[in-house]
């Protein structure tokens, strides 16, 4: 295959499909990687919306936090949530507008999330930036997430469908609920795998879910089709998360901009960390013991011992294989509908988006 280029006008698509489609080529995929160059250019003019769109989501920066808000906007995102949006709701063969706004919604929510997550994990990166808490304070960054959540459900109303604005108040409120339930159990390490698929259920899944079925029935597609893209963003989320959870642990974290000791520090439940004591029982006892143990984590050789007992597991590859099971799952669940060029686009995305490294 050639190398990958970049034709004029597709800037806004480079980074959320062409990191996909080179991990596509190092997988041997030439072919889905060829279809996600296309994909690229033919999406070049939503997509370009779609930033335009999230650039001008905070009116205006008159406080702190309107200036924390547009910080995360600011920095580049996968855009993975309004991108699947977008095709789902092409299924039909329409172009609809209300699908813009809805792929709007999807991404302000998701960043809504993360500057409310940073605060809650004291996170001090994100996206390769300092986070927004560590920019302009705790509070400056919980209130711009508020300015988010609010734009989005203006991005929804505008849609002129009470149903679609029901559906992300109560994907809003699972959202909640799931981090309440992680914040919780913070420093109490159970290797427990109903918690784990509760939280990323709640966290993660819902939001794919609800943009790809809320994309279906903007672009005319029956009611027991939009339940099967439903499905779908749900497998793919959990896809999702759980390579996300493989990111954090991989030997070049840093690099890519993972807190590498994060989830041990904060004794997050994580499927690799799930399935490397199911391996290895007596990690159990180390992993609970390393979330109150400042001095382990402060130390680099002790931490990169534990870490590397923890991979030695074998863990991130068994973490990749389920994975790769969703998103078998939901690629087999996508056959179902009618064939278009954009079922053939999200076909593959789903492939790829458990080939990702960063």
């Amino acid at each position: 295959m050639n190398e990958l280029t970049t034709p004029p006008g597709a800037a806004a698509g480079d980074r959320v499909l062409t990191p996909l489609a080179t991990a596509s080529e190092r997988k041997g995929l030439g072919d889905v990687a060829q279809r996600l160059t296309e994909l690229r250019d033919w999406l070049a003019d939503d997509l370009q919306v779609l930033e335009r769109d999230l650039a001008g989501s905070v009116r205006e920066q008159r406080t702190l936090s309107h200036k924390a808000a547009v910080h995360l906007i600011a920095q580049p995102g996968k855009r993975i949530r309004p991108l699947v949006t977008i095709l789902s709701s092409r299924l039909a063969g329409r172009i609809p507008e209300e699908a813009r706004h809805l792929a709007v919604a999807c991404e302000l929510v998701h960043a809504a999330t993360l500057l409310h997550d940073d605060v809650l994990d004291m996170g001090t990166e994100r996206r390769g930036a300092p986070t927004a808490r560590m920019v302009y304070g705790n509070s400056a960054s919980v209130l711009g997430g508020d300015h988010l959540l609010l734009e989005a459900l203006r991005r929804v109303r505008r849609t002129g469908r009470l149903d679609l604005l029901d559906g992300v108040l109560e994907v809003i409120e699972q959202m909640v609920t799931a981090e309440a339930l992680q914040l919780e159990r913070r420093e109490r390490f159970e290797p427990r795998r109903d918690l784990y698929m509760e939280v990323a259920e709640g966290k993660t899944a819902v939001l794919f879910s609800w943009g790809m079925a809320s994309g279906a029935r903007v672009g005319g597609l029956s009611d027991d089709q939009a339940d099967v893209l439903w499905g779908i963003g749900r497998d793919l989320g959990l896809a999702f998360q759980a390579v996300d959870d493989c990111l954090d642990l991989q030997p070049n974290a840093a690099e890519i901009g993972k807190d590498v000791f994060a989830d041990i520090r904060e004794g997050k439940l994580t499927l690799p960390l799930i399935i490397a004591c199911d391996k290895q029982p007596a990690l159990i006892a180390t992993l609970a013991e390393a979330a109150h143990d400042e001095a382990l984590l402060a130390s680099p050789e002790r931490a990169e011992a534990l870490l590397e007992q923890v991979r030695q597991t074998g863990c991130l590859d068994a973490t990749r294989a389920e994975a790769r099971a969703w998103s078998d799952r939901a690629v087999s669940a996508l056959a179902t509908l009618p064939d278009s060029e954009a079922r053939a686009a999200l076909d593959a995305i789903i492939r790829t988006a458990v080939e990702r490294i960063h």
